[in-house]
């Protein structure tokens, strides 16, 4: 775990004095040269992920993908929408418009006397143990992911933005990142209250969010694959996830959808909405283990040929048509 942090500092810096600090200097923004550096951080963390999905997770694709790929057009505005996510330019957008709000806000409320609150401070001697308390914060964090995940299902308006990602017939690793941008603000502003919430450090935020993208790329990948019985109820797998973008059973699975004998789900907006871990799937009656493979996609656009686009700007703007009732 050191190594492994001190080679990744070690190249932030180089990376950071060598392109990232001349460049903020030459565009004459030297007074956010601390926020560069953090910036550099997420330009890395993108970079490995992009080279591990491109070396490791493609290759297992054309092994065993659960479909042939016919619509590459598709897949190549869901590369788009990666990039953009990956190579840290929405996060830049966010450090721009709404960091500034937040950092506003919890300064006045450290103020008024609100402390920070760190939960990893509840356990004697996590905090000494820097892999316990990264792994105290990813459970937590994932506990509100799978609620953050049902909101987006659960109200009409929410899942007026977020069907665009289910609106994907081609899901491969590419289509994590395939969300309207009001969807992303929201869920990341959420991210962010809860991180300042109970005392994540930068560090550790950075981390967990790393590896919780890159599982969820897996998730996606166009790929037969399961853990075993009990693998999957330890980590969600590319099958799992899979029945979550499932034609009228993933997002209406509930009240809409039928009736399964095993692993009915009470809730409105269907199955499987864990993002690490299938455990609060299975504490709240919304797992389904069934093993098959799917079609992917949303009832609507299948059945009444409703129309979710194709290209960026298209989906981008039927996402705000749909959030308005008029999409």
């Amino acid at each position: 775990m050191d190594w492994f942090a001190d080679t990744f500092s070690s190249a932030q810096q180089w990376l950071f004095e060598t392109l990232i600090q001349p460049l903020v200097f030459a565009l004459g923004m030297g007074n956010l040269v601390e926020d560069a550096f953090v910036a550099t951080g997420w330009l890395m963390v993108g970079l490995i992920q992009i080279a591990i999905l491109v070396a490791v997770v493609g290759p297992l694709q054309l092994w065993r993908p659960v479909e042939a790929v016919t619509d590459r057009a598709t897949i190549r505005t869901d590369i788009l929408y990666t990039l953009i996510h990956r190579l840290g330019l929405f996060r830049l957008a966010l450090f721009f418009s709404l960091d500034p709000l937040f950092d506003d806000l919890f300064g006045m409320l450290r103020v008024e006397g609100w402390a920070t609150f760190h939960l990893d401070g509840l356990w004697p001697g996590v905090t000494d143990r820097p892999l316990a308390s990264l792994l105290l914060y990813l459970v937590a964090f994932d506990f509100v992911d799978y609620w953050i995940h049902r909101g987006q299902h659960q109200f009409n308006w929410w899942w007026g933005l977020h069907s665009l990602h289910h609106a994907q017939r081609q899901m491969t690793m590419w289509s994590d990142n395939r969300n309207h941008l009001l969807d992303d603000i929201l869920r990341d502003s959420l991210a962010a209250v809860v991180a300042q919430l109970i005392g994540v450090g930068p560090g550790q935020f950075i981390a967990i969010v790393a590896f919780t993208q890159l599982s969820e790329s897996l998730q996606h990948a166009n790929l037969r694959l399961w853990f075993g019985a009990v693998g999957e109820r330890l980590w969600i797998s590319p099958r799992f996830h899979r029945l979550h973008h499932s034609i009228g059973l993933g997002h209406e699975g509930g009240r809409h959808g039928p009736v399964l004998v095993e692993g009915r789900s009470p809730a409105l907006g269907g199955h499987n909405f864990g993002i690490l871990l299938p455990w609060w799937d299975m504490l709240f009656r919304t797992a389904n283990f069934e093993r098959r493979y799917d079609a992917t996609g949303v009832r609507d656009q299948v059945e009444q040929g409703r129309d979710y686009g194709r290209g960026f700007w298209a989906q981008q703007w039927l996402g705000l048509k749909r959030l308005v009732g008029r999409g």
